[in-house]
């Protein structure tokens, strides 16, 4: 069970207000297609020489972007094992399963959304068994790796939430569809954290829970109320009028912990996640 411990006092003042929202996280805003440009911007004179200019620009971008998207893939399992072996000593068990989850993502990643998404949210939830902080990790509220989690074979529901995430990410899924988000579970009145993925932005949300294999929409989770959710790119708090972005991740302490405790384990350090 996440706890509202987790949430960085920042946020605490907001949350009492927002509760009580049916899971629904639409996302307002406009991509920089959606603009309607001025017809005379467009009408502008490309001398040979700007043309020139304009082919290195370009040749340059792709060149960046071949080299972050290599940097994106790099994700070095020799050296992860060794680095985690390391810090957390013999793998054992551990060892297979981190195997199996690397065989996930090589094999299933050229399948549509929708299958990751579910062979991912299947994975986790029959490789870890659900057991409380206190007693995996003797802390009240700790974020693990998916590393640690699948060395364990056991995690609280943020651990489930966390592993899909960077699993998903791993298999090509952009940020902006998921986001790891704080609830409310009404049937077992208790703070829970569940992987919510949007198809586009404005899409209702279709929920991963470790409680279930099922993968449902969010208007067929009545059980859960949300809080807050985040990625890599940002913090939201719901509200009466949808999502509203409060920030990026740099103020939500743990994530950044387990940032740091993902690169010593051997993972790239990436600007964004």
């Amino acid at each position: 069970m996440t706890r509202a411990a987790s949430v960085d006092p920042a946020y605490s003042d907001t949350e009492a207000d927002d509760r009580d929202v049916p899971l629904s996280f639409a996302v307002s805003g406009r991509t920089i297609a959606s603009f309607d440009w001025p017809g005379q911007c467009l009408a502008v004179a490309i001398t040979p020489m700007l043309k020139t200019v304009l082919h290195r620009v370009a040749l340059a971008a792709l060149l960046g972007g071949l080299l972050l998207g290599g940097l994106h893939a790099d994700w070095d399992f020799a050296q992860i094992s060794r680095q985690s072996q390391a810090l957390y000593g013999p793998l054992g068990e551990g060892k297979a399963r981190i195997d199996a989850w690397q065989n996930l993502m090589a094999t299933q990643k050229q399948g549509t959304e929708l299958e990751r998404l579910q062979v991912v949210n299947r994975f986790f939830n029959q490789q870890l068994r659900y057991v409380e902080d206190i007693d995996l990790w003797h802390e009240v509220d700790y974020w693990a790796t998916p590393v640690q989690a699948l060395i364990k074979g056991a995690g609280d529901c943020e651990d489930y939430a966390i592993a899909k995430y960077f699993s998903l990410r791993r298999m090509g899924i952009p940020s902006e569809k998921l986001r790891i988000t704080y609830v409310k579970a009404l049937r077992q009145n208790r703070a829970h954290m569940v992987l919510t993925y949007y198809s586009t932005p404005q899409a209702q949300p279709l929920v991963l829970d470790s409680l279930m294999d099922a993968i449902k929409p969010a208007s067929q989770r009545p059980d859960l109320l949300p809080v807050y959710a985040f990625n890599g790119e940002g913090l939201w708090l719901t509200g009466a009028g949808g999502n509203k972005k409060v920030g990026d991740t740099k103020r939500l302490s743990r994530w950044q912990d387990l940032l740091k405790k993902m690169q010593a384990e051997g993972f790239p350090a990436e600007p964004v996640y």
